[in-house]
C-alpha cells in the first residue's frame, strides 16, 4: 500500500514543492448542452407593441441572457441525483420594419425552462460558518446544507429566427403569461412588459449554449507546483448572426459548441479519455 501523502514541502524531482490541504467545491457531475429552442413569445413593452401592431417584418437583432434563476431539489427514487430546473430571462433586441422599409428597434422580454438530473453525491452534515450572509438568521439553523450547489454558465444566444405572427391564443407560440418575473429582471427595461400575449406577436427562435454542473464543498489534498500566473492575452469572443427563418434549428446544428467561452484554450471536450461524470443535459 502506497504511504498517505500529508500536507507539507516535498521533496521531488518532477517540481512538486508541497502538499497543501484547501477546501473547495468539487465537482460531482457537469454536464454541456446545445439547445435550439423554436417560437419563444416575446414579451414586448408598450411601445414596442405599439410598433409590432403597424409593422409588417422583422430584420435581425440580437438577444442579451440577463439572468438565470436556479433551484435544486432531490431525486427521491435515485439516491443522490439531484433535479436542476432552470429559467433563461433574456432581454430580446429587434428592428422592426414598417412599410416604408424603415426598421424601428423594439425591445422585449423572452424565457425559457429547462430541467436536467445530475449526481451531486450525498452528505448529512450540516455545515455553518462565521461568514456573514446577507438576510441570514442570527441562530445556526439551515434546512438545505445537504443539498448540492448548481452552477449554470451560458453566453448570449444566437439568434437563428424572428417573424411577426397573427394569431389567436393556441395556433402559435405560447399563449401564457409568463409570470414569477424576478423585479430585477423587470427593472431592466425602460417600460413596463406587456405579460399578456397580444393577438399580434413577435415569435422568436434562438440557440443556447450552456454548461450545468453540481459541486459540494470539500478538503482536498492537492500538489502545488508554483503560483499560477496567467501567460495568455485576453481574446475577444466574435459572434454569428443570422435571420434565415427556413430551418433556425438545421443552422444551429452547424455550429460548434464554444468550448473556449466556457473554459481556456486546450482543454478538450468530454471524450473517451475524460471521466465519465460527463453526460447530456435535455430541456424541459
Amino acid at each position: 500500500m502506497a504511504e498517505k501523502v500529508t500536507a507539507g514541502p516535498i521533496t521531488s524531482a518532477n517540481g512538486v514543492r508541497e502538499a497543501v490541504c484547501i477546501h473547495t467545491k468539487k465537482i460531482f457531475s457537469s454536464c454541456k448542452d446545445k439547445d435550439c429552442i423554436e417560437d419563444l413569445t416575446f414579451y414586448p413593452t408598450a411601445t414596442a407593441q405599439s410598433v409590432i401592431d403597424a409593422s409588417q417584418s422583422i430584420r435581425g437583432g440580437r438577444v442579451e441572457l440577463l439572468h438565470v434563476g436556479v433551484d435544486v431539489e432531490p431525486v427521491s427514487f435515485n439516491r443522490g441525483f439531484f433535479t436542476v430546473d432552470m429559467r433563461f430571462y433574456y432581454r430580446v433586441i429587434l428592428q422592426a420594419v414598417n412599410n416604408g422599409m424603415r426598421a424601428t428597434e423594439i425591445e422585449g422580454l423572452a424565457t425559457f425552462d429547462k430541467r436536467v438530473m445530475l449526481f451531486g453525491g450525498e452528505s448529512r452534515a450540516k455545515v455553518f460558518s462565521s461568514y456573514p450572509v446577507p438576510g441570514g438568521a442570527d441562530y445556526p439553523i439551515d434546512l438545505t446544507a445537504n443539498l448540492p450547489t448548481a452552477v449554470v454558465s451560458a453566453v448570449d444566444p444566437l439568434l437563428l429566427c424572428a417573424r411577426i405572427v397573427d394569431c389567436s391564443c393556441g395556433n402559435c407560440c405560447d399563449c401564457t403569461a409568463v409570470t414569477g418575473v424576478p423585479a430585477g429582471i423587470a427593472e431592466a427595461f425602460d417600460e413596463p412588459i406587456l405579460f399578456e400575449p397580444q393577438t399580434r406577436r413577435v415569435c422568436i427562435s434562438i440557440g443556447q449554449f450552456s454548461i450545468v454542473r453540481l459541486e459540494r464543498g470539500t478538503q482536498l489534498l492537492i500538489p502545488v507546483f508554483d503560483y499560477c500566473i496567467p501567460s495568455g492575452s485576453c481574446q475577444p469572443v466574435g459572434s454569428i448572426s443570422c435571420s434565415s427563418c427556413d430551418d433556425p434549428c438545421e443552422m444551429f446544428e452547424s455550429v460548434s459548441f464554444p468550448v473556449d467561452d466556457f473554459f481556456p484554450a486546450g482543454i478538450a471536450e468530454c471524450g473517451a479519455d475524460t471521466p465519465t461524470n460527463c453526460c447530456s443535459c435535455s430541456g424541459k
